[in-house]
């Protein structure tokens, strides 16, 4: 070890090279390092969902939950099930063991799933997927006094325009209902042309197909034969033929029918500031950054205000990139102050140039762990940023040892060279070991089964990297920094009058040590069982504390947020217009406060 310290202190070149791999590199990748609010990982979960229209929660459990779960009970590496019964629709949620092959089991679900047959006659077909944990980046608000269809258009035309850009590739509609064509007949009128239902129906799917036909194929080419009669608008479905007469008349559906072109029937309504509104959900995908996302959108929003008439509004909402935003601004402003501190308080006990590089041991290792993170698939995301806020208080204490220690043998009177050797050695192994003790107390969080084991996994690949890197740079890129230069007698130069400073503080701090601390402690040692007891006290105060409860224990604290949400539940069964009473109530009783 001793060879390889000599070798980096004495080869300026290659520790400084060692150090601009860190920082360049660091600088580098760390623009090509993935950006996102929360990790996106694989929630280990797989939904059945079946839609039953008209079906109450216990219909539901009966004739579709408790079939899919019978059905799955076959299913290995199922570790739970869980189940949702709700009016109108069912899910079931199988949570697969950790390391399982999520594919296959969904294969086997499906499987398991598609042998059901005794699902009620009117269920829909059985959705099954793995879930997801997609977050949106930011989301659109579309809302005025308008009709609801031309509500709807707008928010489509937001939808449209937004991924003409680039940048972003997936893009929802929130919040509204979607399209529906309903045809009304009276029964008298059926009866009237001796007509049901049912035959009503099949002429209107006959009438509206769109099908292959097959191929024509000629001496020079193929043509293709297609059925093109899908019909998408309500007039469309005006012109059906249901009736011919022998004298060449014709019934259409339009001549004993209502057609009404508009919206599922639905209690589905959303309101943004009272008006009627639709969102429009912007998501992350891939390598694509939280901030670019919503700087784009935010512009976007400027621009098609000015196009909308004074009746139609368009803001933004649920900006994820404000938490982003402010979690890189907490760590830049930390990482300030720790940079100062270290500076300050390393400038009065040791000396100021030998201070300031061991301050650069900080961002050195930092931007040495950015050039690690995508070989060990961690994004720059809340987490990891959690991550390192927290390796700011334990990064710089093997430079602080490594460079108080060259500085006292620099006091013996040793030409720099070789203090910076003797004195990075002489502190090597107890450094080593001190960044390893954390590494292993970091270490078991590596291990954290589950979906939470996923999210726990970045805090410690990213202070683990840290931690190594700054092992590297205080035992062989710091001892070469602080082996140039000679002791220094002038005074009359700034470094010479910081130097007149720091020797004042040491002197005040040599009194300090010599009188007071030295007097207690000469105190303490004669009156040993005395101190002892004291500590003994001391120690039992503080678990007392805690067990009393007066100190409370939350595993998460709670933190104030910048959104109040009200939740109101109504009894199943309950009309749409009593939940309108109540939300309106809740409205009013929030724009007073």
């Amino acid at each position: 070890m001793k060879g390889i310290i000599q070798w980096m202190a004495a080869n300026h070149v290659a520790a400084n090279l060692l150090m601009f791999v860190f920082i360049v590199g660091g600088l580098v990748i760390g623009k090509s390092v993935k950006q996102e609010v929360f990790p996106e990982i694989e929630l280990d979960r797989i939904q059945v969902s079946v839609i039953y229209p008209g079906a109450g929660p216990q219909e539901i459990e009966e004739g579709i939950i408790l079939k899919i779960e019978e059905s799955l009970t076959g299913v290995d590496g199922i570790k739970q099930i869980t189940a949702i019964a709700s009016e109108g629709s069912g899910s079931v949620i199988a949570e697969i063991y950790s390391g399982e092959d999520a594919d296959q089991i969904l294969q086997d679900i499906k499987s398991e799933v598609d042998r059901i047959t005794t699902f009620p006659e009117d269920a829909e077909k059985a959705i099954i997927s793995k879930m997801l944990n997609r977050r949106e980046a930011i989301s659109l608000v579309v809302y005025g006094d308008i009709p609801e269809r031309s509500l709807r258009e707008l928010a489509e035309q937001v939808r449209d325009e937004l991924l003409e850009f680039d940048q972003i590739t997936q893009v929802d509609l929130g919040g509204v209902r979607p399209y529906e064509i309903s045809i009304n007949i009276n029964e008298e009128t059926l009866r009237r042309y001796e007509l049901t239902l049912e035959e009503v129906a099949h002429r209107v799917r006959q009438a509206s197909l769109d099908l292959p036909g097959g191929t024509i194929k000629t001496d020079r080419s193929e043509i293709l034969i297609r059925t093109k009669e899908r019909r998408d608008f309500g007039p469309e479905y005006e012109e059906i033929r249901l009736l011919s007469g022998i004298d060449g008349s014709e019934i259409r559906l339009g001549d004993i029918a209502e057609i009404d072109d508009g919206f599922e029937e639905s209690d589905l309504a959303a309101l943004f500031n009272g008006k009627p509104a639709s969102m429009v959900k912007v998501y992350r995908i891939g390598d694509q950054k939280p901030t670019e996302i919503s700087k784009i959108v935010l512009e976007y929003i400027e621009e098609k205000q000015s196009q909308l008439p004074p009746s139609v509004h368009i803001a933004d909402w649920n900006d994820t990139s404000e938490v982003f935003r402010s979690r890189m601004q907490l760590l830049l402003k930390n990482a300030g102050f720790g940079l100062a501190l270290v500076l300050i308080v390393l400038g009065l006990f040791l000396e100021v140039r030998l201070a300031l590089w061991v301050m650069l041991g900080i961002p050195i290792s930092f931007l040495g762990s950015l050039l690690l993170m995508p070989s060990l698939d961690v994004s720059i995301n809340m987490i990891s940023l959690f991550a390192f806020i927290m390796a700011l208080g334990i990064v710089v204490d093997d430079a602080i040892v490594v460079g108080e220690n060259i500085y006292e043998h620099r006091q013996r009177g040793k030409p720099f060279l070789q203090a910076a050797v003797d004195g990075a050695f002489e502190v090597s192994t107890p450094v080593i070991f001190a960044i390893l003790t954390s590494v292993a107390a970091f270490m078991p969080l590596l291990h954290v089964t589950g979906t939470m084991g996923k999210f726990i996994r970045v805090i410690p690949m990213v202070v683990i990297s840290i931690l190594v890197i700054s092992l590297v740079e205080c035992l062989f890129v710091l001892p070469a920094h602080l082996s140039l230069g000679k002791p220094r007698r002038q005074e009359s130069t700034l470094l010479g009058r910081l130097d007149k400073i720091r020797a004042g503080f040491g002197t005040f701090l040599t009194r300090f040590i010599k009188g007071p601390y030295q007097r207690f402690l000469t105190l303490s040692l004669h009156y040993r069982y005395t101190t002892v007891a004291v500590a003994v006290c001391i120690l039992a105060i503080t678990f007392g504390l805690v067990g009393g409860g007066i100190i409370k224990f939350r595993f998460m604290p709670k933190v104030a947020g910048n959104t109040v949400k009200a939740n109101l539940e109504m009894i199943s069964g309950t009309p749409a217009s009593r939940t309108a009473e109540a939300q309106q109530h809740l409205f009013e009783k929030a724009m007073q406060t």
